[in-house]
């Protein structure tokens, strides 16, 4: 549903319930309706489906958070500007098992478009690192494991950070790993 809808519903409820109580004297079902128009203004600013992305995430549940958020169709005109990190954010989570080339510009999207919390930030950059890592960019992981570990101020991903600079400690296998068959390949051909 178009965010601007949701305010249109609102403003007839906000309408409607000023209408019971002035003109009808119904005080008591006016400020029911009152009330209710508090919930298209919530979900204005809160889309339904990030938020029920986000409940299914906690239960570790990644295929129904995608799938919530396959129904955002048109993220610019479905959801708050202030949501639209969140929603490249919860993309590229519930991508990073199966799509993991796929997760490193969602949360490059995520971290301009902002991100609130600070270990939601601390989250996407170390899925950045993890990106620069695997791809061989050890100076950018090792910037960007710095930044996680600045951000990670409750020590959630002390852990994974330790992990990670554990990993870029070890040297590549590309270079250290020799084919002896390669040396003696044009006395077979």
């Amino acid at each position: 549903m178009n965010k601007y809808i949701k305010i249109a519903v609102a403003a007839v409820l906000i309408l409607l319930g000023l209408y019971m109580m002035i003109f009808t004297r119904n005080l008591g079902w006016g400020i029911v309706v009152f009330l209710l128009a508090a919930f298209p203004i919530l979900l204005f600013f809160k889309n339904e489906y990030i938020l029920l992305a986000f409940w299914q995430l906690r239960k570790q549940n990644m295929e129904k958070a995608a799938e919530w958020l396959t129904k955002i169709t048109d993220y610019k005109g479905q959801l708050h500007q202030t949501q639209y990190g969140y929603f490249h954010y919860l993309l590229g989570l519930t991508q990073a098992q199966d799509h993991p080339t796929k997760v490193e510009p969602l949360m490059k999207k995520a971290l301009e478009y902002g991100l609130n919390m600070k270990h939601d930030r601390a989250m996407a950059t170390l899925n950045l690192a993890a990106a620069a890592i695997s791809k061989g960019r050890k100076q950018e992981g090792q910037k960007l494991l710095e930044e996680a570990k600045r951000l990670d101020s409750a020590g959630m991903m002390t852990d994974q950070i330790k992990m990670m600079k554990d990993q870029l400690k070890m040297p590549t296998m590309q270079k250290h790993m020799h084919n002896p068959n390669m040396r003696n390949r044009g006395k077979f051909f």
